[in-house]
């Protein structure tokens, strides 16, 4: 969502009306739905080169020329399924070993917002234990509405919006400010198409992925989610209790959601896991010099903070001023990062300037090239915000007035003092002119699997357990801090395959290990990708 970091986040998030089930179309005395199958589309070799890394263009393309392409139409509110129709755009990938197949395994990556529709071929190529699951299973890909190739509509940009913020601890003034427009801002996108808007909740996105699952001739559906592709899930699973055959839930979702509870909970799992990190950089001090014990490592991080508040730094070959964010960015990053982040701390805490030290300066510099080549034209949408933005807001119940909003940001601050001010301030869905339409889950039929990551901060590990106690099934503990690392990581996948080609799982996986060394190699500096963009 354009109007905040969290909203452009994988998130977990509510949808739809509870006590509404999908109407079928036969019920409604219609034939049943159908897949209209159509070409795929194709793609320029600068599409293709942005879709795939190098060593695995080849096999993508492959996996592109046997996809099949197609829609479903469903209705726009299920509540009137006679009335306006849009359609849902889908993929499949048919199950290589067709004399063992065992059904039809839909995929969705998180959002609200991402694109799934080429998410079968992208699951493929990621390792060998991956493409297994196309071995027994035809691995279904869509656009949820909104999205992509599927119906959708998009809020034109804000316009008129302040200044950014001055570098510095927010202030209340300014604060009021930024909320002031983005309260507007959502007041005018939403009531620019309601009719439409109010519909992107996740409980019709679950009732459109039932339509498909009709539509596939398929009596029962495998489903595969990560984020909020793990509250589609257990919203599907609520709603159609019957339709699940087995279900692997990755980074589980927030089970009852309002902005202020997300935040709440993100925000102390990042700093529960920079607790890790100032012991990790304290057994190192030889190196970073930051402190012997983990509490002189808390201490001088937060003093690095407040300092860089209160005294801002620019850089002449850094084009930005770093503030406190900055530090407590540092302080937030994953596992595979530390290595990289402590440097940066180190060279911050002693540097003088003009210039800027030469990891940081690696992390954050302007390497000349400038804003860069657009994408290509034909790229297909990776992430819709007016899905994102509508999903969220439609699904929460708490829509803060400034003052609730303020107070809550200030005792984040207070309760997070290493990592607190990486979560800037905003006005979450205040504005929002629709009603807000909460979904209580519930157990449902299948084989269920929550995925809890026990150190991440986008889905902290508690939410899997929240979600446990409401829905059952089986929990599956990865041993990491990274978000949806199932599929990356080939023992992890491993085991899902398994999972799906037998309904047996282990109790967990390692997850990724440890940071890569010292040099900023391309994987420690993928790890600090979003530094410029999150300091801004």
């Amino acid at each position: 969502m354009h109007t905040s970091k969290r909203w452009i986040a994988s998130a977990a998030l509510l949808g739809g009306v509870g006590a509404l089930l999908a109407a079928s179309p036969a019920a409604a005395g219609r034939a049943g739905p159908a897949v209209d199958w159509k070409p795929c589309p194709t793609y320029s070799d600068a599409a293709l080169r942005a879709l795939a890394p190098p060593d695995r263009l080849e096999q993508y393309k492959a996996l592109l020329g046997r996809m099949q392409c197609g829609t479903v139409t469903v209705p726009l509110d299920y509540r009137n399924p006679r009335g306006r129709q849009i359609t849902v755009a889908l993929t499949r990938l048919p199950a290589t070993d067709k004399a063992h197949r065992l059904g039809s395994l839909a995929l969705n990556p998180g959002g609200p917002g991402g694109s799934g529709y080429l998410m079968p071929p992208r699951v493929m190529i990621i390792n060998d234990a991956d493409a297994q699951l196309n071995e027994h299973y035809d691995l279904i890909g869509f656009d949820p509405r909104g999205v992509g190739y599927s119906t959708k509509v998009n809020c034109a940009p804000p316009t008129g919006a302040p200044e950014p913020p001055p570098p510095g601890a927010l202030s209340k003034e300014t604060a009021q400010q930024l909320y002031v427009t983005e309260a507007a801002f959502n007041q005018t996108c939403g009531g620019s198409d309601p009719a439409f808007l109010s519909q992107l909740t996740t409980a019709n996105v679950a009732r459109d992925l039932d339509v498909m699952r009709a539509a596939l001739g398929e009596r029962k559906l495998n489903f595969l989610g990560v984020s909020w592709g793990t509250w589609l899930g257990v919203v599907y699973r609520t709603l159609f209790p019957h339709s699940v055959d087995r279900m692997l839930l990755d980074s589980v979702a927030i089970p009852r959601f309002t902005i202020p509870a997300f935040e709440d909970g993100r925000a102390a799992a990042a700093e529960r896991n920079a607790g890790r990190f100032v012991a990790w950089v304290a057994e190192r001090d030889a190196t970073y010099h930051l402190g012997f014990t983990a509490e002189q490592v808390r201490a001088t991080i937060i003093a690095m903070r407040e300092d860089f508040d209160a005294h801002p730094r620019q850089f002449t070959d850094v084009p930005r001023t770093l503030d406190g964010s900055l530090i407590a960015l540092a302080a937030a990053q994953e596992h595979p990062g530390w290595d990289v982040a402590a440097t940066v701390l180190a060279e911050l805490r002693t540097a003088t300037g003009p210039a800027a030290p030469p990891t940081v300066k690696e992390v954050l510099g302007d390497d000349g090239a400038g804003p860069g080549e657009p994408p290509p034209a034909d790229l297909p949408e990776q992430a819709n915000r007016t899905m994102n933005q509508a999903a969220f807001c439609n699904e929460d119940t708490a829509r803060l007035g400034f003052e609730a909003d303020w107070a809550a940001y200030q005792r984040r601050l207070a309760d997070n003092p290493l990592t607190g001010r990486v979560n800037g301030f905003s006005a979450g869905c205040a504005g929002w002119p629709l009603p807000a339409q909460p979904v209580r889950i519930a157990p449902g039929g299948g084989q269920l699997v929550l995925v809890g990551h026990r150190w991440e901060t986008p889905s902290p590990y508690e939410w899997t357990w929240q979600t446990h106690a409401m829905v059952g099934g089986q929990v599956y503990t990865v041993e990491d801090d990274i978000h949806g690392s199932v599929l990356p990581v080939p023992e992890c996948a491993a085991d899902a395959v398994l999972f799906f080609n037998t309904g047996r799982i282990d109790a967990g996986c390692p997850g990724l290990g440890d940071p890569p060394p010292r040099a900023l190699s391309a994987t420690a500096g993928a790890a600090l990708q979003g530094w410029s963009t999150q300091v801004m």
